[in-house]
Order: C-alpha cells, then structure tokens, then sequence
C-alpha cells in the first residue's frame, strides 16, 4: 500500500510539472537586448509577435520597404531622393549609389511587456562597393515614430498598461 502511495505522488507530481511546463509563455525563448548610445527604446504592452506586426504593417502602409523581417527585428529602408546638402555636409557625397536611410527595430519580452529598441544609420552609395554606414541619434522625429508603433501595438493587445 505504501508503494503504491508513494508511485501515485510521483506520478502526480510527474503530471504537475508536465502541466506547469505547457502553461509557459508560447513565446519562444526570448534574447537579451542592449540600448546602444543614440538608440531608442520604449516598453510596449503587447507580446513581441504582436509588435513585428504593427511595424511591418506601418511600413507597408507608408511605403517604407521592409528589407528584414525576423521574428524579433525588423530592418527597413526608405530610399532618399534628390539633393540633401546638410547629409552631404555631414556624411558626404552619395554620388555612386542610392542614399538611405535604414531603421532597426530589435524587439523582445514577454506576451504583456516588450522592450523595442530602435536605432537608425544613412547609408551613402547603398548596395555598391562603395557603400558607408553611419549611425544617426535619435531625435524627437524619431522617438514619435516609435510611440505610434507603441500605440499601433497596444491598441489590439487586451494587456493592461505599463506602469513605467
């Protein structure tokens, strides 16, 4: 009798942690993301899955080509026409090639709180020999993009909001 007590707890306690194990988060493991200097970040309220689909989203909404799309980064480009003399002061000529500007968004967290990291880089003679990346700051052009996407995200996520 004692036998079978003690093979029932364990098979109990077998299915418990079986049962834990699939009530996990049905994310993916999920990376560790810096904020490097110039970069931005916000906390979003939606899962990470939630947050690549308003941003590819927007971007094909604008135009904006996507040029990568993972599950935790999209890298997009917006190709720039015409003359710009104050890129050209700061970064010089794009006079073999295309002049861009690529933004990466570098998202991770859980199903109610996710970290976006964006940073951005104008690339003169884009997909040439000749090609030159530069990082660019963020600025306040910049941070409101990255709040519509907050608010694209949260707005169909059911989560509550995030305190900090």
């Amino acid at each position: 009798m004692l036998r079978f007590a003690i093979a029932a707890g364990a098979l109990f306690a077998l299915a418990a942690c079986q049962s834990n194990s699939s009530q996990r988060a049905s994310l993916p493991d999920q990376p560790v993301l810096d904020v490097p200097a110039g970069a931005q970040s916000v906390r979003i309220a939606a899962a990470p899955p939630s947050v690549r689909s308003a941003l590819v989203a927007s971007a094909q909404e604008r135009g904006t080509a996507v040029v990568q799309d993972e599950p935790n980064m999209v890298v997009m480009e917006r190709t720039m026409t015409g003359e710009n003399p104050a890129l050209d002061a700061e970064f010089g000529p794009s006079d073999n090639g295309d002049r861009v500007i690529r933004i990466r968004v570098r998202f991770t967290g859980s199903n109610c709180d996710t970290l976006a990291v964006q940073d951005l880089a104008v690339i003169n003679n884009a997909r040439t020999a000749l090609e030159q990346s530069f990082v660019l700051p963020g600025n306040p052009n910049t941070m409101q993009s990255l709040q519509g996407l907050k608010s694209r995200a949260e707005s169909g996520s059911g989560c509550p909001a995030l305190t900090s």
